[in-house]
């Protein structure tokens, strides 16, 4: 098992149990997707800290539950940042009836997936997102049951 995947708190902290397991997971299923990872932090944060980097590098002044960044320097060798936002997540969990654990990692799989070449602004890509985010979900919750 690789150290190329962490999780870090910004200004948030979260619950994440099975977290060896949970990068080994995403490990493997990047690597399905045609990737190896040099390195992957997801990074968790709050509502104002999110919006911060949402205006200064995208220019949007809106809240968000995930940004990721892809900081690869050489192509199929990721290097790539996720900021999740604690609270857009305890929300969208609320709003989607799902348990904060599920949405979690829903985001996680999210933020991956953007750097899988996945999309989420056509109506298709979202399609497509989402399949992809069920699959990647019930797999690994499958896989810890």
């Amino acid at each position: 098992m690789s150290l190329s995947i962490s999780f870090n708190k910004a200004d948030r902290s979260t619950t994440l149990a099975n977290r060896l397991a949970l990068k080994a997971f995403i490990e493997k299923a990047i690597k399905k997707e045609g990737l190896t990872i040099e390195t992957l932090q997801y990074i968790f944060c709050s509502d104002k800290f999110l919006l911060g980097i949402n205006k200064f590098y995208l220019q949007h002044d809106y809240y968000t539950d995930i940004i990721s960044f892809d900081l690869s320097e050489t192509k199929g060798k990721l290097i790539g940042e996720v900021y999740i936002s604690i609270d857009r997540v305890k929300d969208n969990a609320k709003t989607h009836k799902n348990s904060l654990k599920e949405e979690l990692l829903r985001v996680i799989f999210h933020g991956a997936l953007h750097f899988c070449g996945y999309k989420d602004k056509k109506p298709a890509d979202i399609k497509k997102m989402r399949a992809q985010e069920d699959r990647w979900l019930k797999s690994y919750l499958k896989s810890v049951a």
